[in-house]
């Protein structure tokens, strides 16, 4: 049997760590030829390395960039055509939590860094791969929303903010370009144990970051926080023709804790 994205292209912003180094993985594992996006070379090298650790005959290309810059955007959008021709598949999923702090103390220049790359910067992706799927006449785009695209979270206003945004983009787009072949969805993960939700434990309770993690998990229906690859599976999923129905909608997957009262 032949490999699920056997000769794709996916392009991965947030490609050197976390979800997207994660989903990096499972793609080229699957076939396909990978472009990681990541803001310093050092992590980029590393994740090139995890990369072809689990699939030594991966193609694999990493860029420099910082997406909330348009140019910069378009630039590793550019240099992902002139290197493989073709975007098959985009994975939208830089972002950054931002500092834990009530409205009234936030400082606007934190706000406006986490919209303008957890929102702009996946404006300008999308933008930007767009222009190239629709030339094609074919492409599948994922969004990284969050469950703070679907609810609140405490003393987290421009997060949350910026991933309900997110989230109201995805349905837009998918309205807009579902009838060019290009199917736009999202996801919206949990508490997946990467960098970044490590990172916010440590905010949560700077004394005992692990204690505050086993907090989170015993209120999870499943009593246990999210692993990257099973974020990675529903990406692979999303991207796939057996997801070619799918088209606008936001996934969550965080073990069912958004359904909760």
């Amino acid at each position: 049997m032949g490999k699920m994205h056997e000769g794709k292209v996916a392009l991965i912003t947030g490609g050197s760590s976390g979800l997207g180094l994660s989903t990096a993985i499972d793609l080229a594992m699957e076939g396909a030829k990978i472009a990681i996006v990541g803001r310093r070379t050092s992590a980029l090298d590393e994740a090139e390395k995890e990369i072809i650790a689990h699939a030594p005959d991966a193609e694999v290309l990493t860029i420099s960039a910082d997406v909330s810059s348009e140019e910069g955007v378009k630039k590793f959008v550019d240099e992902t055509v002139k290197e493989y021709g073709r975007i098959d598949y985009f994975f939208n999923n830089a972002g950054i939590e931002g500092t834990q702090k009530s409205l009234l103390d936030y400082d606007m220049d934190d706000f406006r860094e986490v919209i303008n790359i957890n929102l702009l910067g996946v404006a300008y992706g999308l933008k930007a791969v767009l222009e190239v799927m629709v030339k094609q006449g074919s492409g599948s785009i994922v969004n990284s929303s969050s469950v703070g695209g679907l609810r609140g979270v405490v003393n987290q206003s421009p997060y949350v903010a910026s991933k309900h945004a997110v989230a109201g983009m995805t349905k837009n787009m998918a309205a807009e370009y579902g009838k060019l072949g290009i199917r736009i969805n999202a996801i919206a993960p949990g508490a997946i144990k990467t960098p970044m939700v490590a990172e916010a434990f440590k905010k949560m309770n700077p004394a005992d970051p692990e204690g505050a993690e086993a907090a989170f998990a015993a209120n999870n229906p499943t009593g246990r926080l999210g692993l990257p690859f099973e974020v990675a599976y529903v990406v692979s999923f999303l991207f796939s023709d057996k997801a070619s129905y799918v088209n606008g909608q936001i996934i969550a997957i965080d073990g069912g804790q958004a359904n909760q009262y």
